[in-house]
């Protein structure tokens, strides 16, 4: 007589492997070959990506980096209620002075992000090196993220997209923000907006890593006085901003 075979524990974590590596794969792909990294490598919690902006080098009427930010992620460029943008530029006056200044908005990728906070699958989630960024695998759209931001940074993807970037999957019914351009960080490119603003002569963007002292970025930030917007909240934003 013939017995019959049957799967003891071990057969079965020997095929949930299987299928965990098979749904596994796709993730690992996107966040590491797609964006020039081997899958072992992970960001280094020995740099600190930051951003800083000189107001006074923001030319009042100049688009070039919402527009660069719209091209490189495949966003609509439209600026209604349920539309995305990553980046848009304010103008903001002085009550008692009058001076105005530009002031371009997007995500702050705080150290201590409430959007990450508030979060309960965990999509909201912030990198090694400090980036901010949203797993749209795992967002269920509940918006907790939105409402706790208080740069009002962040999106949410209303209707079915098409024509996307490929290095930058978006989708329906998640949340969104600017990433500095991670996809271009990762293989050590700037963010679309720094590298359009400096195209265009204004050099009002620096971006680089804040913990290395010889960076460009932390020698400027070392040289002249610069503040976070919302300091009070203490939650020591990687975007600072000068001549404000």
């Amino acid at each position: 007589m013939t017995t019959s075979h049957k799967p003891d524990r071990r057969d079965f974590l020997k095929t949930g492997a299987v299928v965990a590596g098979a749904a596994i794969a796709p993730g690992i792909l996107f966040y590491g070959i797609a964006q020039g990294r081997a899958p072992e490598e992970g960001a280094s919690s020995l740099v600190r990506w930051g951003m800083l902006i000189d107001t006074s080098k923001c030319a009042n009427g100049c688009s070039a980096c919402v527009n660069a930010c719209n091209h490189e992620n495949g966003l609509s460029g439209k600026t209604g209620p349920q539309d995305s943008q990553w980046i848009r530029k304010l103008n903001i006056k002085h009550l008692q002075t009058g001076i105005e200044h530009n002031l371009p908005m997007l995500c702050q990728h705080c150290a201590n992000p409430p959007c990450v906070d508030v979060c309960p699958t965990g999509a909201s989630m912030k990198r090694a090196d400090g980036i901010v960024l949203v797993d749209r695998h795992i967002c269920i759209g509940c918006r907790y993220c939105m409402m706790a931001c208080p740069y009002k940074a962040r999106s949410f993807v209303h209707e079915p997209l098409s024509d996307q970037n490929p290095d930058v999957p978006r989708g329906k019914g998640c949340v969104e923000a600017c990433t500095f351009c991670v996809q271009r960080v990762d293989r050590d490119e700037q963010p679309a907006c720094v590298e359009a603003c400096n195209a265009d002569g204004h050099q009002a963007m620096l971006f680089g890593d804040l913990r290395n002292p010889e960076s460009a970025i932390a020698k400027a930030m070392k040289a002249y006085a610069s503040v976070e917007v919302r300091g009070d909240l203490g939650l020591n934003t990687g975007v600072r901003y000068q001549g404000i």
